[in-house]
């Protein structure tokens, strides 16, 4: 029997054959061109989750940000475009899109750190203000499940976990798990069946 491999977009090495496709859209009155590869998360198109997610995250100047499974860059790059004195450090597993992510940083004219590696693994001794994900549902509830618990020692007292997901579709177990591990949770947008859900690291002095 003949087996023919199938990439996921948590794959850390692709091996289907490369197509190139391009991606122009309108963020917050920013323009941006990316250019995105198969064998990654939404090839071809500005996922909507991702989308609500810039649009919906409030960052501040100054501020330090992971964008957890960056993919080829669409959140890092509009959020430091948006605001540019805020710092970016973007992983994925995915090699393939780890290039185009910064390609595409390179193209729209953004300076991001890119790093390579599994969930917090290439940040292990950093803390940011803010930890923004679209998690990878395909990978199963344990994964993100670690991306939730794994945010708890990634951010500083006071930042915060930004998480989308269709709230239908795993994203209320997801919702129930932030609380779970925060003490809160709390929806800070919704559209067409996607929501933001937002927990806050509260330390007690």
């Amino acid at each position: 029997m003949v087996r023919h491999h199938v990439d996921h977009y948590f794959s850390e090495k692709p091996r289907s054959a490369l197509v190139e496709k391009p991606v122009d859209t309108i963020v917050l009155g920013h323009r941006f061109h990316f250019v995105t590869p198969s064998g990654a998360f939404s090839s071809g198109r500005a996922d909507p989750g991702s989308q609500l997610l810039v649009e919906s995250v409030a960052v501040k100047d100054g501020m330090s940000v992971l964008d957890l499974g960056c993919g080829w860059g669409f959140v890092g790059v509009v959020l430091k475009k948006i605001t540019p004195s805020i710092s970016i450090t973007c992983t994925d597993v995915n090699e393939r899109a780890l290039a185009f992510a910064k390609r595409n940083a390179r193209a729209n004219g953004v300076v991001l750190d890119i790093l390579s590696g599994h969930l917090y693994e290439p940040v292990k001794d950093k803390r940011f203000d803010a930890i923004i994900v679209n998690p990878p549902m395909k990978a199963g509830r344990e994964i993100c499940y670690s991306i939730i618990e794994g945010a708890l020692t990634h951010l500083v007292s006071g930042g915060a976990l930004h998480l989308v997901a269709m709230h239908n579709r795993g994203g209320a177990m997801l919702e129930k798990k932030m609380k779970e591990v925060f003490g809160n949770v709390e929806t800070i947008a919704k559209k067409s069946g996607f929501r933001v859900y937002r927990s806050q690291l509260v330390t007690i002095q």
